[in-house]
């Protein structure tokens, strides 16, 4: 199947509250473009250098998702231009991002990322972690970062019991935080997950962000 058919199908199998980010990292110009053409807007990278390239190369009103781990000396390359923020897991990365985007007089979206997963390799807090950076009164000054949800990654498996059980501990860590510091905050509605192999899972959990490569893309 070509890059259109698969994403007519993906779009087909979501729910309408469910967002697509298309993944494509290593993907070239030209095939982001064919995606474009089908009325993909939303996409995700997750190195620094591939994702300014390609802004600088493709139509502007794509929305740029920041999917990878991200270092706090790198924030300010992509602050200009992107349009949501991933992987944040520290205050101090969520101070870096705010004090960037009050110089470019943006308001960034950002998503908190939590460890779900059994592999150690994964980045991402404890909701202890979370619970100890959103008590803090530096908080409330960061006005240029709107923290939009969580957002995690399952265990690579094939054991779908596991992964549907990490999916439901992040949902569980986002209404624990929506109800905890958020319970008026509109903008507090993202869960982020669900990749190629696991996006139904993860939609049939509570997801509102799925985020698929190599399904729309096929394999590197």
């Amino acid at each position: 199947m070509t890059t259109t058919e698969n994403l007519k199908f993906i779009h087909s199998q979501l729910p309408a509250k469910v967002k697509l980010v298309a993944v494509s990292k290593t993907k070239s110009v030209d095939q982001i473009m064919e995606a474009y053409q089908t009325g993909q807007r939303l996409f995700g990278e997750n190195k620094v250098q591939e994702l300014i390239g390609k802004w600088q190369q493709l139509p502007k009103d794509i929305e740029w998702h920041y999917i990878g781990h991200l270092q706090s000396n790198k924030v300010k390359q992509i602050v200009p231009f992107v349009s949501f923020i991933h992987g944040v897991d520290s205050y101090k990365l969520l101070a870096t991002i705010n004090k960037e985007a009050e110089k470019c007089n943006h308001v960034i979206p950002v998503l908190l990322e939590f460890h779900i997963a059994e592999e150690e390799s994964k980045f991402g807090l404890s909701l202890e972690e979370a619970e100890q950076i959103l008590s803090m009164p530096e908080i409330e000054s960061l006005k240029n970062i709107t923290i939009s949800g969580v957002m995690g990654m399952a265990t690579f498996t094939d054991d779908q019991n596991m992964i549907k059980s990490e999916f439901e501990l992040l949902q569980h860590i986002f209404q624990s935080l929506k109800n905890r510091f958020f319970s008026n905050c509109e903008q507090f509605r993202e869960i982020s997950m669900g990749m190629s192999d696991d996006y139904p899972i993860a939609v049939a959990a509570g997801s509102t962000i799925v985020r698929i490569g190599s399904k729309i893309f096929g394999s590197r």
